[in-house]
């Protein structure tokens, strides 16, 4: 699984495109647009990109993306490949990881099928070394001054930012508005805490162990600090007591 993040603009739909339409030159028999390629055997194509809507059936953007999504991990299997492009986008922030987070970890654990996913959820990239088979990836970009300019190239590694700004100032989007972007998005910056892995639950084993490294850091520091030569038995007492009843805890 390819976890691909950069900018919007910078070519990742086009990559991912890309790379499902070579595949099927190559199962009907077709010449592919390169100079060597190595192409598994793949049952099927899934494909879960763009925006749309059904409003004749009631249904909106968010709710067709979901009823994709949930149709590719009902029917994918270990030959098939999965195109998806920026899950979870339609709802609030934190809902979308969680549920792009959810997806990856279904995939990559029971699916086990090749898959690119790109993704504007910088967090998701700490999955590499976490969950066996995801792998990090980026579409390169130069900042000049205040500008982007878009190398159109993948290489190994994550993104650390999503350029929003700098494309919507390409768009034409008034300089006021784009100056008072910046001024908002370093704002939320200095507020916003770096979500930590366990608030998506990787495992209650892995939470226990970290809790307890902090609990024996902590235990580890007071041992460090004593003076046995300076303490009456009361306080080496006290000292015990208050070191059993913090490794209880």
């Amino acid at each position: 699984m390819m976890i691909i993040t950069g900018p919007n603009m910078a070519g990742k739909s086009t990559y991912m495109r890309q790379v499902a339409l070579i595949t099927f030159l190559a199962h009907i028999g077709s010449f592919v647009p390169a100079k060597s390629a190595e192409i598994a055997i793949t049952d099927r194509i899934f494909t879960r990109v763009g925006a749309s809507d059904d409003l004749a059936f009631g249904q909106s953007t968010f709710m067709v993306e979901m009823s994709e999504v949930a149709n590719i991990l009902a029917n994918a299997t270990e030959k098939s490949l999965v195109i998806l492009d920026e899950i979870g986008r339609g709802t609030s922030t934190f809902d979308g990881l969680a549920i792009a987070w959810a997806v990856v970890e279904y995939i990559a654990k029971n699916l086990k099928c090749k898959t690119l996913f790109a993704t504007h959820y910088h967090e998701l990239s700490e999955l590499e070394g976490v969950i066996s088979g995801v792998k990090n990836y980026k579409i390169t970009v130069k900042e000049i001054n205040d500008s982007i300019v878009f190398l159109r190239k993948i290489v190994r590694g994550h993104a650390n930012k999503s350029f929003g700004v700098e494309v919507a100032r390409l768009a034409g989007v008034p300089e006021k508005v784009i100056e008072r972007a910046k001024e908002i998005s370093i704002n939320l910056e200095k507020v916003n805490q770096k979500l930590d892995m366990n608030i998506f639950g990787e495992d209650e084993e892995r939470t226990r162990k970290e809790k307890n490294n902090k609990t024996g850091q902590k235990i580890l520091s007071i041992l460090k600090d004593l003076d046995m030569n300076r303490m009456s038995p009361i306080e080496s007492f006290e000292i015990l007591n208050d070191l059993i009843n913090k490794a209880k805890e």
